[in-house]
């Protein structure tokens, strides 16, 4: 039997168990044995006075806990607890309790041209932006986005898709046509990504920035400050952002700007006033300017 592998996070309240097989298309979040009325499996996990609270996604089940263990004393009793338990159920999940309607809504963002609609299934776990028609032919729902012609640049990511509109419709003309098609798309179970698509590489030119990729310790050290304070507050404005260098000479960090952020008028004070003020607060000494992509 394949084994499930324990993975530590950069939060140290939290641990992911990533098994060997997918365990839902769909994103939950517990925070109580009476939020788990689907899981028998999360409901016993609730039993143990260390949970806090419990994320399943795709192949992964994620658990914060308490302050009153550490992870080295109970992570493998949490493994054992997950091998028996889908050694004897073929699901996490009960068979009748599993959401089946699919629901989408939309959310305005600080870019007046880009809208996130939310669903309450997973759709990917990459990061997928779309910026033309030529670049949607991996990508089925982004090819079916473009049939409609005021569909400008598309990105998916996690449970929503942010789109870029062009000046050929206002948002309250054509919200509830696309909120309608995402909804029939998803219902019907079609294919988000296909099997060939590839991520396409930043253009480390753009902008006369000239750098290359970077991994020392000041970098991986930027990742994690990205990934637990900003990265969630970019998600929830329907974009994304990704760390592309540090030079340790001018001691200048290289970054994207993707879904929403991309081409949004108010995207340069989040750059000084958000990303660059937190790192410099939370990194000291080490940060001097953050330049982005779009």
């Amino acid at each position: 039997m394949a084994q499930i592998h324990i993975e530590k996070t950069n939060n140290p309240a939290i641990i992911k168990y990533i098994f060997p097989k997918m365990l839902t298309k769909e994103s939950f979040e517990y925070n109580s044995v009476e939020d788990a009325q689907n899981s028998s499996l999360v409901q016993q996990l609730f039993h143990l006075p260390f949970v806090k609270k419990v994320f399943i996604s795709t192949n992964f089940i994620a658990i914060e806990r308490f302050e009153i263990v550490s992870w080295g004393e109970v992570q493998n009793e949490l493994k054992e607890i997950f091998e028996a338990y889908i050694a004897q159920h073929d699901s996490v999940f009960e068979q009748n309790d599993s959401p089946s309607v699919i629901e989408v809504y939309a959310e305005s963002t600080p870019n007046p041209n880009a809208q996130k609609f939310v669903t309450n299934k997973l759709l990917t776990s990459q990061n997928i932006e779309v910026l033309t028609p030529d670049e949607a032919k991996d990508v089925p729902l982004a090819v079916e986005l473009y049939q409609f012609p005021y569909v400008k640049e598309i990105f998916i990511s996690q449970n929503y898709v942010s789109i870029i509109k062009n000046d050929q419709a206002d948002w309250f003309e054509i919200n509830i046509e696309i909120r309608d098609f995402l909804k029939q798309y998803l219902q019907s179970d079609q294919r988000i990504v296909s099997k060939d698509y590839q991520p396409k590489t930043p253009d480390h030119q753009e902008e006369n920035i000239a750098f290359q990729p970077t991994h020392d310790s000041v970098s991986k050290e930027i990742i994690a400050v990205l990934e637990e304070y900003i990265k969630p507050a970019v998600a929830g404005d329907g974009g994304n952002i990704q760390f592309l260098s540090y030079q340790p000479e001018t001691k200048e960090v290289n970054v994207l700007l993707q879904g929403a952020c991309n081409g949004c008028p108010s995207s340069t004070v989040t750059l000084k006033n958000g990303i660059e003020a937190t790192l410099k607060q939370l990194l000291p000494g080490k940060i001097e300017l953050v330049n982005a992509l779009n």
